[in-house]
């Protein structure tokens, strides 16, 4: 069972990138949806009007706060009690989306309110709304400055996709656990899906980097 043995990668290719593509998918839409839901969030949190302040820390404070492995049994055992089914692949993706904007609310809301207030008094004076005020002149000072925390957010996103495995959501670690079951080669199965997430996470990280300090030298 202890022996590392290289074929397993090449008689289980089209399993691996399977789940592999899978992988992928999730994590975009994940990473697109985390950050829409998390900028929402961050914004209703230092809103003018309490019951959007209300509705943010409520959101934030409970998520963040239970494991996400509850937040995708919501989605794949919870929603059928109500009459709507969700396959595995959609709940782990709804799961992480929910799970992953609450921690990206909390970074963006940081960089808000970092951005001088003098910046919004300067845009309302000039007419924008305030709605116009976040979107124009607040968020992209906000985002330039909290970017490596939201970067490291999105990098652990991909590392929380293998949740997806608990609830059959055809990823890599799922297509992992049946190549294990039929091989009993477990250090050579897993030493394989970790060098494929390397794959996706080692970029991510010198993306992130090299946008951290485009926009630092910028600034």
């Amino acid at each position: 069972m202890g022996t590392f043995n290289v074929n397993i990668l090449f008689d289980n290719w089209d399993r691996y990138m399977e789940g592999f593509i899978n992988t992928i998918q999730v994590s975009i839409i994940a990473l697109i949806g985390s950050f829409i839901l998390g900028a929402i969030v961050a914004v209703c949190r230092i809103a003018p009007l309490r019951p959007l302040n209300w509705i943010g820390t409520i959101y934030v404070e409970f998520i963040r706060n239970i494991p996400l492995l509850i937040v995708v049994f919501f989605f794949y055992l919870g929603l059928p009690s109500l009459g709507i089914r969700l396959d595995g692949f959609t709940s782990g993706t709804l799961g992480l989306t929910v799970y992953t904007a609450s921690f990206i609310a909390e970074a963006i809301r940081a960089g808000i309110q970092s951005v001088p207030q003098g910046q919004a008094e300067a845009a309302r004076a000039t007419g924008l709304s305030y709605l116009q005020t976040m979107l124009f002149v607040i968020f992209p000072q906000a985002i330039r400055i909290v970017l490596p925390a939201i970067g490291n957010q999105f990098i652990n996103l991909v590392k929380n996709s293998s949740i997806l495995a608990v609830v059959a959501g055809m990823d890599l670690m799922y297509y992992a656990d049946l190549i294990n079951s039929d091989t009993f080669l477990p250090l050579t199965v897993y030493t394989f899906v970790a060098l494929f997430y390397l794959v996706l996470t080692i970029p991510l990280s010198f993306a992130v980097l090299y946008m951290e300090r485009r926009f630092n030298t910028a600034s």
